[in-house]
């Protein structure tokens, strides 16, 4: 009988990462593959995806208090990237481990950082996006990972808010004018009959 390799996650980095936040006053969630691998199945992930709420006037100052906790710029300009695309490419020093801060404007964005629920990890409280955020941005990205991804959390909660998880697809959808986005959705909440009873934040 073959043993399975077990799953080395890039969770080293987040004791850090929450001390940076919190230094700051800087409300963020950890998402991405790291958090539906904390949440569900864990899968093959080698970085770490955060979302923070942030103003413009300070994206500076955070970047550079970043360094102290060992989050470092794995680009040169890091700021003129930001200002592009609203993400901080960085890299944890200590244990090479890339980090993609989005830096969040959008309702949906603000409500995923409000509606955080925390985990214990390395003695530190995480804060997670939950499986219903999880299950939006993932449906809103569309790679087939993502997909699959939406697959291991609709495994793991049967139960969750499809009420909540149908309104951002569709509103989403509807500005991208992009019917597929709830059509991939559906194909695996329907045959999964995922229960409406877990209430969100």
């Amino acid at each position: 009988m073959t043993r399975k390799a077990k799953v080395e996650l890039p969770i080293a980095p987040l004791p850090e990462l929450v001390r940076w936040w919190k230094s700051q006053r800087t409300p963020g969630v950890v998402i991405g593959g790291l958090a539906v691998s904390l949440l569900s199945k864990p899968r093959i992930t080698h970085d770490i995806d955060g979302l923070v709420l942030l103003p413009v006037k300070r994206w500076a100052l955070f970047l550079k208090a970043g360094k102290r906790f060992g989050f470092v710029p794995r680009v040169p300009d890091p700021l003129e990237i930001a200002r592009d695309g609203r993400v901080l490419l960085l890299r944890h020093a200590a244990t090479g481990i890339d980090l993609d801060v989005t830096i969040g404007e959008l309702p949906l964005e603000e409500e995923i950082v409000e509606r955080a629920e925390s985990i214990k990890i390395a003695k530190v409280s995480v804060p997670l996006a939950t499986p219903e955020d999880l299950i939006i941005l993932k449906a809103i990205a569309g790679r087939p990972q993502d997909l699959l991804d939406i697959d291991a959390l609709l495994v793991a909660f049967p139960s969750l808010d499809v009420a909540r998880i149908r309104r951002w697809v569709k509103a989403f959808a509807d500005v991208v004018e992009d019917r597929d986005i709830v059509g991939d959705l559906e194909k695996r909440l329907k045959p999964r009959g995922v229960k409406n009873r877990r209430k969100s934040n």
